[in-house]
C-alpha cells in the first residue's frame, strides 16, 4: 500500500505543477482573477505533495527505544501540515484576490487561452483523482468495507490527494462560470466572485482534512463494529470467559495496537497456559485483521463462588 502510495502523490504533483505553471502564466496574460486563485490552489498542492512524500518517507523509520510503536503517527503530522497549507496558500490568496477583483474589477482577455488551461487542467487533475479513487476502492474491497467509510480512515497521503483533486475540479468549474459569466454579462465582479468561491471551497477542504488528522494524532479508536467483532473473536477463545475491556488506538492506517483485559475460565490457569493462550488470541485476531501490529491481554483470573452460599 505505501509503494502504492507513494505513485499517487508523485502522480499528483507532477500533475498540480505542469497544471500550476500553466494557470500563472495564463492567469497574467488573461488578467482572470479566477484563474490566479486556481494557480494558487495548484501551487499549495504542489508544496503539499512535499509534505506528504516526507510524511511516507518518515513513517517507514523502525520502531526504536524512543518510539517503540513505530513513527506512523508522522503521516498525520505532515498531511496536517498539508491542510494548513491549503488554507493559507490557497484559500488565503484566492480570497484575498477575489476582494481585490470586487473593489476594483478588470477586464478579461485571451478568453480562448483560459478555456484551454481550465480543459486541460481538468485532464491532469482527473487523472491524479482517478488514481486516487481506484485506490481508495481498492483499498475498501480489501477490506470489506464501502469507499466513503474506508476513506475516513484510508491513508493521510492518498485521502489528501483525493480531497485536494475533487476540489481542484470543482475550482475548475467555478472559474469557467465566474469568466464565463463576467464575458457575458459584461459585469467583471464575477470573475472575483469565483475567486472567492475557491477561496471558500478550499476552507472546507483545509477544515475537514485538518479535523481528521487532528483526530487521529489526540488518538482515534477503531470504528464500533469493528472492535465488537474483535471482542467477539477473543470472547470465543477456549479459555476466556469474557472480555471486560477493549481499547484500540489507530498508530497508522495500517497499525493499530489493542489491548483485552479478559476474565478467564480457569482461575488456576499456569503462566504457560496463559502464554499459548495470548498466542491463540493473537493469531486468530491477525489472522482477520492484519493490522493489528500489538495485541496485548491483561488476563483477570475468573471469581470462584463464595463456598457459604452453597447449603
Amino acid at each position: 500500500m505505501a509503494e502504492e502510495s507513494v505513485g499517487t502523490v508523485l502522480l499528483a504533483g507532477a500533475a498540480n505543477l505542469a497544471i500550476a505553471i500553466a494557470k500563472v502564466v495564463a492567469g497574467l496574460l488573461s488578467g482572470s482573477t479566477a484563474l490566479l486563485a486556481e494557480a494558487a490552489h495548484s501551487v499549495a498542492d504542489t508544496m503539499n505533495q512535499a509534505f506528504l512524500l516526507t510524511a511516507l518517507h518518515r513513517s517507514r523509520k523502525p520502531a526504536d527505544a524512543r518510539h517503540p510503536f513505530g513513527y506512523g503517527m508522522e503521516r498525520y503530522f505532515w498531511s496536517l501540515l498539508a491542510a494548513v497549507g491549503i488554507l493559507v496558500l490557497g484559500a488565503g490568496f484566492s480570497i484575498a484576490e477575489g476582494l481585490r477583483a470586487l473593489i476594483n474589477p478588470e477586464p478579461i482577455a485571451s478568453l480562448g487561452l483560459i478555456y484551454t488551461v481550465l480543459a486541460v487542467s481538468a485532464i491532469f487533475e482527473g487523472t491524479s483523482w482517478l488514481r486516487a479513487v481506484r485506490q481508495v476502492r481498492r483499498e475498501a474491497r480489501h477490506e470489506g468495507v464501502p469507499a466513503l467509510t474506508h476513506l475516513r480512515n484510508a491513508e493521510p497521503a492518498v485521502k489528501t490527494v483525493a480531497f485536494e483533486d475533487t476540489a481542484a475540479l470543482i475550482g475548475l468549474l467555478i472559474a469557467a462560470v465566474g469568466v464565463t459569466l463576467s464575458v457575458v454579462t459584461g459585469q467583471h465582479l464575477w470573475d472575483g466572485v469565483a475567486s472567492i468561491g475557491i477561496g471558500v471551497l478550499l476552507i472546507v477542504v483545509a477544515f475537514t482534512l485538518g479535523r481528521d488528522n487532528k483526530a487521529m494524532l489526540i488518538g482515534r479508536a477503531l470504528p464500533e463494529d469493528v472492535q465488537q467483532r474483535i471482542r467477539a473473536i477473543i470472547n470465543d477463545t477456549p479459555g476466556i470467559d469474557s472480555v471486560l475491556e477493549l481499547l484500540s488506538l489507530r498508530l497508522a492506517p495500517d497499525q493499530v495496537l489493542v489491548v483485552a483485559t479478559v476474565d478467564l475460565a480457569d482461575m488456576q490457569t499456569t503462566g504457560a497456559a496463559i502464554e499459548q493462550l495470548a498466542e491463540r488470541v493473537d493469531f486468530e485476531v491477525r489472522r482477520n485483521y492484519p493490522m493489528v501490529r500489538h495485541l496485548y491481554l491483561d488476563p483477570t483470573p475468573g471469581i470462584s463462588p463464595d463456598p457459604s452460599s452453597r447449603r
